[in-house]
């Protein structure tokens, strides 16, 4: 987190700062079935066939995988890669702090993260208390953790919409499984996502306290990034990106006994093709290049002064390759 704050003092510097390093193109990507998309644009090489067909010549997209918003924001910032996936208010928070000079290229996923407990004593979110401890990828400023600040403010007011912050804690999803499920840890809950949340599910005694659906509904949770330099130098190389996952979400939306199988073998995950199938058929998530409720995390990170400037439309926050969609 310090370092997070750190490097939005010097945004705007290195945001200016451009590229420096040929046809290679550096992207990150985070754990869990909501970046499926960037494992099919990485072992199908989408963005190589289609830059090659759109003139680019060789571009090699080098992939890295981080733990959360808060290290693509670091990223992004330090100048290690070019574009970066992670939730929407960890980018609007970059977007407003770098003063648009960061923006996002194209929504990932719409698969709602779900807060889970093995606390007995834990019936609904409200019940958490200062014996209890949250893992979520980031303090304050991830997905998770605004989805829980969003929760709070419904049910007990805006002005006490961070009451549970205190209580959680920075961790990666993997970390997050662990640490809720060995029964060795202070964590007794955990606002995580699929597969990482079926696979709590299956201990005895967690359940889910909080559903990110019935806070917010279909909805934009993750997207893709860049800064406005990257973009102003490669314009047609960010189209060849779009282009090229919405041929992912396409290959998925038409495979996804096979795209279950991909993910399986790339992540490495415990879960088998079936159980990963079931996820990727939940008829509150999908993967899709329109925006969704983008406006909704920043009026509400406004509203807290979690930001300074509130954008007009959700236009404001994209690249013109969005604009031609029925976002919102």
């Amino acid at each position: 987190m310090k370092h997070w704050i750190i490097a939005l003092v010097l945004a705007p510097a290195l945001l200016i700062a451009g590229l420096a390093h040929g046809a290679e193109l550096r992207i990150s990507k985070q754990y869990g079935i909501n970046y499926l998309p960037l494992i099919v644009l990485e072992q199908h090489k989408l963005i190589e066939k289609n830059a090659k067909a759109a003139g680019l010549g060789e571009v090699a997209a080098v992939w890295t995988t981080l733990a959360g918003g808060a290290a693509a924001n670091d990223a992004l910032l330090s100048g290690s890669v070019d574009i970066i996936a992670l939730g929407v208010p960890p980018f609007i928070r970059l977007w407003d702090k770098s003063k648009g000079q960061a923006k996002a290229l194209a929504p990932l996923s719409e698969f709602p993260p779900s807060l889970t407990t093995n606390n007995p004593n834990v019936k609904t979110f409200k019940d958490f208390t200062e014996k209890d401890r949250i893992a979520l990828p980031a303090v304050k400023v991830s997905l998770q953790a605004l989805i829980l600040q969003i929760a709070a403010a419904k049910e007990y007011g805006l002005a006490d919409y961070d009451r549970f912050d205190r209580l959680t804690v920075t961790m990666s999803h993997p970390d997050g499984l662990l640490a809720l499920t060995s029964g060795k840890s202070e964590i007794t809950g955990h606002f995580t996502q699929e597969p990482f949340l079926s696979a709590e599910l299956k201990h005895p005694g967690v359940r889910v306290v909080l559903d990110g659906y019935d806070v917010l509904g279909a909805a934009t949770y993750q997207l893709l990034a860049a800064s406005t330099k990257f973009y102003e130098q490669n314009t047609k190389l960010a189209e060849v990106v779009v282009q090229s996952l919405e041929e992912a979400d396409a290959w998925i939306a038409a495979n996804p006994k096979e795209a279950a199988e991909l993910y399986v073998k790339a992540a490495k995950s415990k879960e088998s093709p079936a159980e990963i199938l079931v996820m990727l058929q939940n008829p509150h998530a999908g993967y899709t290049t329109t925006p969704k409720k983008t406006t909704t995390f920043s009026d509400f990170l406004y509203e807290v002064k979690a930001i300074g400037k509130k954008p007009a439309d959700w236009k404001e926050l994209y690249f013109p390759p969005t604009h031609g969609k029925p976002g919102s």
